[in-house]
């Protein structure tokens, strides 16, 4: 049975494989326009920034150099129940370098159509088991980010030679460049 976080909890993730499933739900009425979330890993050494550009890792560089790290494709829409978007992780593949792999949802163009993630809802994040679809983890969003147009879902960091996922739920209104500024 998954645990369900709650913001700022962490938890140990006892398998070296597995499965990030982030969700959500948009409000493409009060905007007009069609909503694009996207989501981006940024995979980060000691010192929170990335050991080098290829270990960004979005839909146009879908796998990390070390090849731990796997985006699955971006979701145009996030029509549809279940999940949006997919990231796959093995983490007996981590760059020795890599101390932290964290995951943000930012806003396709949302500052020219207007919109931030007020207008999102159910948004989601759990970690899972591919070969049999059971979740480990799961955390949902119930925060109000009435202005931003990124946030950061959560978090996978290594301690004492362990890995955890820590529930972040942290948004930003600069979107995805005040994320590439934070990281580089």
């Amino acid at each position: 049975m998954a645990i369900n976080l709650q913001k700022g909890q962490r938890e140990a993730i006892n398998a070296p494989k597995f499965t990030v499933g982030l969700g959500w739900d948009t409000n493409n009425s009060s905007t007009g326009s069609a909503f694009d979330l996207d989501a981006s890993i940024f995979i980060l050494g000691d010192n929170k920034k990335l050991p080098a550009d290829e270990f960004f890792v979005f839909y146009n560089n879908p796998k990390s150099p070390d090849g731990a790290v796997e985006h699955t494709g971006d979701n145009l829409t996030g029509a549809g129940d279940g999940d949006d978007e997919q990231i796959i992780v093995d983490l007996s593949k981590i760059d020795p370098r890599v101390t932290e792999i964290c995951i943000v949802v930012t806003i396709h163009e949302a500052e020219s159509r207007r919109q931030n993630f007020g207008q999102v809802r159910n948004s989601f994040v759990r970690i899972f088991d591919a070969a049999t679809n059971t979740d480990i983890l799961k955390y949902e969003l119930e925060e109000d980010f009435s202005i931003e147009t990124a946030v950061e879902f959560g978090r996978i960091y290594k301690k004492d030679n362990n890995w955890k996922f820590e529930a972040v739920g942290a948004g930003m209104k600069g979107g995805l460049q005040d994320y590439l500024t934070k990281y580089n």
